[in-house]
């Protein structure tokens, strides 16, 4: 597989029940439409009942008999990542949950609970959806997690001294910290599931630079234009997808891995190993953000 993964190589996902959190826009939904087209149930995790039956209706023009439903979930509440947790439970089994949801660079915001918006929508809301969720996708003897992280974990840090941003607030610093934490917490939640001998795998990925609606928060014209020249230059939605599709369903893809665009500094083409930065392989730093997440959210993931 020298030439690196793409949505052609996703195998047939018949029988598997997969969550896709953020499904109804960019690479949530890219990756939903291929799950579904290969025969998976997805369920679409997203904030707008609106916007998840337009994804669906899209989905289903595409498949017809795709088998897709609505999640309620917004990752800014404790409150809404449980009561989506327990719309899950409802389901037979669960095989694969797809962390896509997130935010980058808004204005200092607050989540519901009182997190600084990207590290509470983007990790901890993560986390406490995944420690919600990791019983049901262990029952099946072979649950997988997925994790989206970003280049831009390479120069994150951890404000551990002042995760609420109260004292000073740059929008690509605290970005950077989000996206270096779900990182940290994809590598430590697959040594805790292994070394506890819990069926469940944790694999990271990131998209490269992709055309999405991420840049929403972007100055007007450059969110204008950016989707639009991201994907000529390096990848559409679609392609930024294939990172996401390997890691939540490649067989040969081991716990603990890491996957991203193979082309350009990983900011394009075809997935394969991605680059680890030494800070995201720091077990201590694992260790003390895992404790402060299950202090913040009130969820323990019991590995």
């Amino acid at each position: 597989m020298a030439r690196g993964f793409t949505e052609r190589d996703v195998p047939d996902q018949h029988g598997r029940t997969a969550v896709v959190t953020g499904a109804n826009t960019g690479i949530g939904f890219e990756a939903a439409r291929v799950l579904a087209a290969r025969g998976a149930r997805v369920l679409l995790g997203c904030r707008s009942e609106q916007r998840a039956e337009d994804a669906m209706a899209r989905i289903r023009a595409a498949t017809p008999d795709a088998d897709v439903a609505f999640v309620a979930l917004d990752q800014a509440s404790l409150a809404s990542v449980e009561a989506a947790a327990a719309r899950v439970a409802e389901e037979p089994r669960l095989d694969v949950l797809v962390n896509n949801a997130g935010v980058m660079v808004p204005p200092l915001s607050r989540t519901e609970d009182g997190f600084e918006l990207q590290l509470g929508v983007n990790h901890l809301g993560t986390f406490a959806l995944t420690g919600r969720l990791l019983e049901q996708l262990a029952a099946d003897g072979g649950g997988r997690v997925v994790t989206t992280s970003s280049l831009a974990h390479r120069g994150g840090q951890l404000f551990l001294d002042d995760l609420a941003a109260e004292q000073g607030y740059d929008a690509q610093a605290r970005y950077g910290q989000s996206k270096l934490a779900n990182l940290l917490f994809a590598l430590e939640l697959d040594r805790r599931t292994s070394t506890a001998g819990t069926p469940v795998t944790s694999i990271a990925c990131h998209p490269g630079l992709a055309a999405t609606e991420l840049v929403r928060h972007m100055p007007r014209p450059l969110a204008a234009v950016a989707p639009a020249v991201l994907g000529l230059v390096f990848n559409t939605a679609a392609q930024g997808a294939w990172p996401t599709l390997q890691a939540a369903t490649d067989p040969d893809l081991p716990g603990g891995s890491y996957v991203g665009p193979q082309r350009w500094r990983e900011t394009a083409g075809a997935s394969g190993p991605a680059q680890v930065s030494p800070r995201a392989q720091d077990p201590e730093l694992a260790r003390r953000l895992w404790d402060v997440s299950v202090e913040l959210t009130g969820v323990d993931p019991g590995v």
